[in-house]
Order: C-alpha cells, then sequence, then structure tokens
C-alpha cells in the first residue's frame, strides 16, 4: 500500500508541474499560448479560462482528500488538449517537434495510472454522487 501511495504521488505532482508549466505561458499571453488558443477560436477567454481550471485542478489534485476529483479534472482537460491537438492545431506547434503533444499524452497516461490506482476510490465517488441523483 506505501508503494501505491508513493506511485500516486509522484503520478499527482508530475501532472500538478506539467499545469503549473503551462500556466506562466496562459497568464502571462506568451505568443505561443495564443497562437494556440487563437487557431482554436477562443483567445483570449478559453486560454484564461483554461488557466483557471487548470489551477484549481493542479490544487484538487495533490489535496489528498480531493485527489479523485483533481484526478477527473485533469483527465478531462487533457483529452480535450489531445483531441485539439489531432482536430484542429496539430501535433507540432510552432516547430515545438512535437513537445507540447507529447506532454499531454504523458498527463493523459499518469491520469489513466492513477485511474487504475484507485479504482476503488473513483467507484465510491460515483456510486454516492448516482445514489444523490436518484
Amino acid at each position: 500500500m506505501k508503494t501505491q501511495n508513493a506511485i500516486s504521488l509522484v503520478l499527482r505532482i508530475g501532472i500538478a508541474v506539467i499545469f503549473l508549466q503551462t500556466l506562466y505561458f496562459k497568464f502571462t499571453a506568451h505568443p505561443d499560448s495564443v497562437y494556440i488558443f487563437t487557431q482554436l477560436g477562443v483567445e483570449p477567454f478559453g486560454r484564461i479560462g483554461l488557466g483557471i481550471a487548470e489551477l484549481i485542478t493542479l490544487v484538487l489534485i495533490l489535496i489528498p482528500r480531493t485527489k479523485i476529483i483533481g484526478i477527473g479534472l485533469s483527465f478531462g482537460i487533457i483529452l480535450g488538449a489531445i483531441f485539439s491537438h489531432l482536430l484542429v492545431i496539430g501535433t507540432e506547434i510552432k516547430g515545438d517537434s512535437g513537445g507540447l503533444f507529447t506532454l499531454a499524452l504523458v498527463v493523459f497516461s499518469a491520469c489513466l495510472a492513477l485511474f487504475f490506482l484507485h479504482r476503488k476510490e473513483v467507484q465510491e465517488l460515483i456510486g454516492n454522487f448516482l445514489k444523490k441523483m436518484s
């Protein structure tokens, strides 16, 4: 169990660091970030809104009590990024050799691993949610 917790913490910190790194680009209106969100047709509101969502997510994923919500939000955010790359902006952005897309795949893989590591907690959270909805 200790190994599982350690792996989980490393993966969650990794996701948080990647999101934290991208926040700088979003909140400073870095030309590459502006380019991406212009291509998506949501500049500046999409860039700033996503930055806020990523900031909230990185906090939630690091807090043990809210980590499952953070993992779920991370998964949703990164699916959006992957589909944006594949369907609109391409896997290479302004000569980055696919670096941003690769980071998205790393976060996606980490989220899948976290869902597996915490599958009982995820099932419990979903079960509790469904009970409250019925």
